[in-house]
């Protein structure tokens, strides 16, 4: 436990964090269940376990992209999760906000397991608190405290793939939250408690 604990709080360190915040918010929690071990980030367990993991997506309002590497041997990569930060900021106000790595971890193994290398399209990362409350005003569905405002939520469709098998997918990794919403064309997928919709 001490041991996890510890590397928990190095990976928050490594790529610059607000570390307190990150850790009043959960990650201390899933250290402890295992997640930031690289062998849960497995699609397969055949699969020999390799040292780096890659990831591709799209900001469907900005246009900007992240692709490269965000972990490699062990180590979650400092200048990849502040790229990471800057495509998925608030597009509305600009705000940036630390991105949960877990994040990254969910979608690099649900890909891998729907065996599609197709970059994700982003519908939301990051939501600032204004941007949330005027959602909750004008959309249903948005909750008062949004993982979205914690950088721990992530809206998102994998092209070539349904909505339903990229919700079914998320669901059996058993992660998180993940929620259907096929009139708006994404998938929500986030880093609390585990549950669907």
């Amino acid at each position: 436990m001490d041991d996890l604990i510890l590397k928990n709080n190095e990976a928050a360190a490594a790529y610059k964090a607000d570390r307190r915040g990150f850790l009043k918010h959960g990650l201390l929690f899933t250290a402890a269940l295992g997640f930031w071990t690289p062998l849960l980030a497995r699609a397969d367990e055949d699969e020999p376990v390799k040292k780096g993991r890659s990831m591709t997506f799209t900001n469907i309002h900005t246009q900007e992209s992240f692709k490269g590497e965000y972990w490699y041997d062990g180590e979650y990569l400092p200048d990849a999760f502040g790229d990471i930060k800057t495509v998925l900021r608030d597009y509305r106000t600009g705000d940036k906000f630390p991105i949960d790595p877990r994040l990254m971890d969910i979608l690099f193994v649900v890909q891998r397991r729907l065996d599609s290398f197709t970059p994700f399209n982003v519908f939301s990362g990051y939501r600032s608190p204004h941007t949330n409350a005027m959602l909750r005003e004008t959309t249903n569905g948005v909750a008062r405290g949004s993982l979205h405002m914690q950088g721990q939520a992530i809206d998102v469709n994998l092209p070539g793939t349904s909505l339903g098998a990229l919700h079914r997918a998320g669901i059996r990794l058993k992660s998180g939250g993940v929620g259907y919403y096929p009139s708006s064309g994404f998938v929500h997928m986030d880093t609390g408690r585990v549950r669907n919709w």
